[in-house]
């Protein structure tokens, strides 16, 4: 099934007179349960697409698809409502809320979903073991390392259920073993459970453990190919360090 579809989508951004192409006729299908990654150098345009491919922005001209519904046009609100519950997001810098701790950084989507206090409890406790931090629970992110509050962000984004997520630079403020772990629990997720996962980098690191890269250069899809047999194995269980 199709998860995200772009369709000649450019997104051209004005200052004064002068008009910069940060994507140029793109056109780029997402099936359910790929494992994708967009790579390139800065300025290519990977962070512009994911943002449109999660109604944080709108194309200029072309359209989008997310699960069969154009939301090129959608007003703020209208994306808003989109995205929750079917699009999650890792992001760079973690975007955690400091002032909670990690439960209740996990709870805040199913808050917002309205989904009861018993089933809230449950998801989170279930998603905080599948990270390797039910022992984190009552911690806040300055109580822990950038690796265990990128951990917890994987958590908040899987909470609703989405059928997708959205991650930019998942790794690129972690050290190589925390890097490592991140990318291993996004895979075992995604071949457990089947979530489409999308993640923009520049990372080598990361490019390796994509069954799918999109190349792009000054805003354009450069190359598309199916990676190779996976060169590591995913453990079945994350350990809670």
């Amino acid at each position: 099934m199709e998860v995200a579809r772009i369709e000649n989508v450019s997104r051209v951004y004005k200052t004064g007179a002068v008009e910069t192409y940060a994507l140029r006729e793109v056109n780029l299908s997402i099936q359910g349960g790929e494992f994708t990654a967009l790579v390139g150098p800065s300025g290519s345009g990977k962070t512009t697409l994911l943002q449109l491919i999660g109604c944080l922005d709108q194309p200029t001209s072309g359209r989008v698809f997310i699960n069969g519904k154009d939301v090129s046009a959608l007003n703020r609100d209208q994306r808003a409502d989109m995205r929750r519950g079917t699009i999650g997001f890792i992001f760079q810098f973690f975007a955690l809320i400091p002032t909670l701790t990690a439960y209740e950084n996990v709870e805040m989507p199913l808050l917002l979903v309205g989904q009861n206090a018993a089933s809230r409890r449950a998801r989170v406790m279930q998603l905080l073991d599948v990270v390797g931090l039910a022992d984190r629970a009552h911690h806040r992110p300055d109580q822990m390392s950038g690796g265990q509050q990128q951990r917890v962000a994987i958590a908040r984004a899987l909470a609703p259920n989405p059928s997708l997520i959205l991650a930019d630079e998942p790794t690129a403020n972690l050290d190589t073993p925390n890097g490592k772990q991140v990318m291993e629990i996004m895979a075992r997720l995604n071949q457990e459970t089947g979530v489409t996962f999308v993640f923009a980098t520049h990372d080598p690191r990361v490019i390796q453990y994509a069954r799918r890269v999109v190349t792009l250069r000054d805003g354009r899809i450069v190359e598309t190919h199916e990676a190779q047999l996976q060169p590591f194995q995913v453990e079945p269980a994350i350990a809670g360090a």
